[in-house]
């Protein structure tokens, strides 16, 4: 996840990507995806189990900035909001991200 100026970076592990864009799209995700308005999904990478994608999780967060941009780049070069095509792929518009926020409201209280 990015800020719209693509100047701050966020990895983080989720088991449900298009519920984890949902919420960092209307600022619930954490104190600092929160503080520094990450909103955009740059970057993604799907494992079938869980232990890969914690491990992979740890790999990336230990790189330096450099590298990080590097592998963003090397599939978004652009560096494009990837959350608004993921949603086109499930076929979510931004009122029904808005619903499922309303109905599961209780988790974020």
């Amino acid at each position: 996840m990015s800020n719209y100026e693509r100047t701050t970076f966020y990895i983080g592990f989720t088991n449900h990507i298009v519920r984890r864009v949902i919420e960092h799209k209307f600022g619930l995700g954490s104190d600092f995806t929160k503080k520094y308005k990450l909103k955009y999904l740059i970057y993604f990478e799907e494992y079938q189990y869980v232990d890969q994608a914690i491990m992979r999780e740890k790999e990336l967060k230990g790189w330096i900035r450099k590298k990080k941009l590097n592998l963003i780049k090397e599939v978004n070069p652009e560096m494009k909001d990837l959350g608004k095509e993921l949603f086109k792929d499930y076929g979510i518009t931004e009122e029904e991200a808005k619903k499922y926020l309303k109905i599961n409201k209780y988790q974020y209280e």
